[in-house]
């Protein structure tokens, strides 16, 4: 061999042992060994995902998600926790929560948070589990029993090294994620309180990256209200619409919602009329969110309803939207009347310093461990979620879980590695944060 080509190897030898070290030198000898916990248990990691996604556990599917429930609960009995299960009114017809809890007395106090149910109630055709390479395709995959495994995983980590000793952590799996259970002040009572006596939430729901496939997490997200219009018309023969018949409510109603859409516009509102039914007779069921209407092409319709949500980024916004938007309703065309309905459902979770801070914390555990930097994602590109209701309380960071593509449709999927990769992100940042 040349002296030239020694040389050249050994300054690649050189370069690699540099970034071997400069990797591991972000990590003090606790957290390697969280890290190699983490590698090492793997294929464990994953068998546990599959036996709980094999388990049906659509929000309506009680016995389900009590299950899914009890297998999450008996991890956390081998770790050391507390468990209990919180049972909900019969009359809300949800399966209820499971906690687990540590009390010590080092640390930040920590609430993470997960949920046990998914969109896929029994009798769905989308796969269960159905394993092609490094993808996963099944019911609740990716949003969240993923998450969900990446909090046990990665506090399995920490209870193996004795990182959990003195450890003051709550955990929240909430059985009615996918649809809360009403009133929200029963079914997130609980929660509340665990907030209360907290410092920083963690919820583990899917990892989305953004545009430029840059891992980010959540800081901020949308409030969400529901909204219904109702509209009257005078009821008539079809030959004097426009005339002594007025518009009719189906008019008014297209009226209302085009002015909407035109009129009121700001960055991160939106509103959505999910159901419309119009004619001479109309029902709809809240219940079962079906409804049905009658009526005849030469009769002007008497009736029309809309039952639609709203999200917003703070209640400025929302009071605008909603100030803007009664305006538009109180504009009727001749012979109809309108009027427009608003319920708060989940508050906003404003992105904050605190908020900020805890993201840091977390980009730079996943950079010390070379899995790169995490961006903030925008407050728009996610839908509500149950860290809305304690944000308010303390600061919070949103999208810890498991990445994966078509939530909630028959495509769900999951990237497999990404498992590991957030169990090692979630251990280092609750070992930062704890001690």
């Amino acid at each position: 061999m040349t002296m030239r080509r020694i040389t050249g190897a050994l300054l690649a030898l050189t370069a690699l042992a540099y970034l071997q070290t400069a990797r591991a030198d972000g990590l003090d000898p606790t957290e390697q060994k969280i890290v190699a916990e983490i590698k090492a248990h793997a294929p464990q990691a994953l068998a546990l995902l599959e036996q709980s996604v094999l388990i049906n556990s659509g929000t309506m599917n009680t016995r389900g998600v009590r299950d899914v429930g009890a297998l999450f609960r008996k991890q956390f009995d081998a770790l050391g926790f507390t468990t209990r299960w919180i049972e909900l009114p019969p009359g809300m017809r949800r399966a209820g929560h499971l906690v687990a809890t540590r009390d010590g007395n080092r640390g930040k106090r920590l609430l993470l948070l997960g949920h046990l149910d998914t969109v896929f109630e029994p009798g769905s055709d989308v796969p269960m589990w159905k394993r092609d390479g490094d993808k996963v395709r099944g019911q609740g995959v990716s949003d969240m029993k993923g998450g969900d495994v990446i909090v046990i995983e990665a506090l399995r980590a920490l209870h193996r090294v004795g990182a959990l000793d003195g450890t003051r952590i709550a955990v929240m799996f909430t059985g009615d994620e996918e649809e809360a259970g009403n009133p929200k002040s029963v079914s997130r009572g609980d929660m509340v309180e665990l907030a209360k006596r907290s410092d920083v939430a963690l919820s583990f729901e899917g990892s989305i990256p953004d545009k430029n496939g840059q891992a980010t997490a959540t800081v901020g997200r949308r409030a969400t209200a529901t909204w219904e219009l109702e509209v009257k018309a005078r009821q008539g023969h079809s030959m004097a619409v426009f005339g002594a018949n007025g518009y009719g409510a189906v008019y008014e109603t297209a009226r209302i919602l085009d002015a909407f859409r035109q009129q009121v516009i700001e960055p991160g509102l939106t509103f959505n009329p999910g159901v419309i039914l119009g004619g001479t007779e109309v029902a709809f069921d809240e219940a079962t969110s079906r409804g049905t209407a009658f009526g005849k092409t030469n009769v002007i319709a008497n009736t029309a309803t809309v039952k639609a949500d709203l999200r917003y980024l703070d209640y400025p916004q929302r009071d605008r939207a909603q100030a803007r938007m009664r305006d538009i309703v109180a504009q009727n065309l001749p012979g109809t009347s309108a009027t427009i309905a608003f319920h708060d459902s989940y508050p906003p979770m404003a992105v904050t310093p605190g908020n900020l801070k805890v993201l840091d914390l977390y980009s730079r555990a996943s950079q010390d461990a070379g899995l790169g930097t995490i961006a903030p994602l925008p407050a728009e590109a996610r839908g509500a979620g149950d860290i809305q209701f304690v944000a308010p309380l303390l600061d919070s960071l949103d999208g810890l879980g498991a990445s994966g593509n078509g939530a909630h449709s028959p495509n769900e999927d999951l990237d497999v590695g990404s498992i590991e990769r957030g169990a090692v992100r979630a251990a280092l940042l609750i070992y930062r944060l704890t001690r």
